[in-house]
């Protein structure tokens, strides 16, 4: 199983403290969430659109209505993720998005 580094901003999502997250996030260039494990999270008010989330593993995370259109999102897995009303970059094609989706698959974005 993979080994997952917590940072603050993980941290802070795992606990549900979106308001913590969107503070740091306010703080810095880019949202860095690459490699976190962010499984189950509620991430439905977090600040992503700028976030580097590549390698995440968002399994069963909730981001409804939640703006990925300028996240990089290169081998971030969201099997059973609940992404309705999501917007995500146009590099990543539906189809990639719904194998991931459903199977768990790493996503891979145009470039």
């Amino acid at each position: 199983m993979a080994k997952f580094e917590d940072t603050p901003l993980s941290l802070a999502l795992r606990e549900g403290s979106l308001d913590e997250l969107n503070r740091l996030a306010s703080q810095a260039d880019t949202v860095d969430l690459s490699g976190t494990n962010l499984r189950g999270a509620d991430l439905r008010k977090a600040n992503l659109r700028n976030a580097d989330l590549r390698g995440a593993y968002c399994h069963s995370a909730d981001l409804r209505g939640v703006d990925l259109s300028e996240a990089l999102l290169e081998g971030a897995s969201f099997h059973l993720a609940r992404v309705s009303g999501a917007y995500f970059p146009p590099s990543l094609s539906a189809e990639e998005l719904q194998l991931s989706l459903d199977l768990g698959t790493r996503v891979r974005c145009r470039r």
